[in-house]
């Protein structure tokens, strides 16, 4: 077998791959607590914390937290959709949020921290406006977490990558004290954190 057939079949596993992974995009306020939560679905490859949605060609921290650029602090997940779906995606999203809060989430206050689900094409969409609807219907009160049309995707600074396992003993404490855990089951009961594993 010589070089060039060794390389196409290399390229076509290497498209078969990107063939069979697909991206959803979501905010929910900080994104090393929802980055830390994907982390743990069962199906999914890949979490990038970032900023999306807002109507500034570039994004660094310092910029977003200024609450002057529109962005929102969101998570880029790469996942396997013969092991996931969207739609399972979208139940942890909601189920992982505070989506009764329009002004950031938890502790966490102001344009950067606001929730939101941002999708790629028609599909997503569909299956995210019938998801919202489901937990507006199981929560009998008006959702006010967007559903929005995904724009740029601006990946964040190194440190801020896999934060829950750079700095553990810091994440968890942040993530105490901002109240998140207590309010997402304050609204969710039961069903707080559903579709995420326990830790084992």
């Amino acid at each position: 077998m010589g070089c060039i057939t060794i390389l196409a079949i290399a390229l076509g596993e290497a498209s078969a791959m990107e063939r069979e992974t697909k991206i959803a995009t979501f905010a929910g306020g900080c994104f090393w607590c929802i980055e830390a939560d994907f982390d743990r679905v069962p199906g999914v490859l890949k979490t990038i914390s970032g900023y999306t949605g807002g109507d500034k060609e570039s994004a660094t921290y310092l910029q977003v937290a200024r609450g002057n650029t529109g962005h929102y602090e969101a998570l880029q997940i790469t996942y396997d959709p013969e092991k996931v779906t969207y739609e399972q995606l979208l139940t942890v999203f909601w189920h992982s949020i505070d989506p009764l809060d329009q002004g950031g989430q938890f502790c966490d206050r102001g344009e950067p921290y606001r929730a939101a689900v941002f999708v790629l094409n028609d599909e997503q969409r569909k299956l995210a406006d019938a998801a919202k609807a489901a937990a507006m219907n199981k929560l009998g009160r008006k959702i006010v977490t967007p559903v929005k049309t995904a724009t740029e995707f601006y990946p964040a600074e190194d440190y801020h990558q896999d934060y829950h396992m750079k700095s553990p003993l810091r994440y968890r404490y942040y993530r105490w004290n901002c109240g998140r855990n207590q309010r997402v089951r304050e609204v969710w009961g039961g069903e707080a954190y559903k579709g995420i594993p326990a830790k084992g």
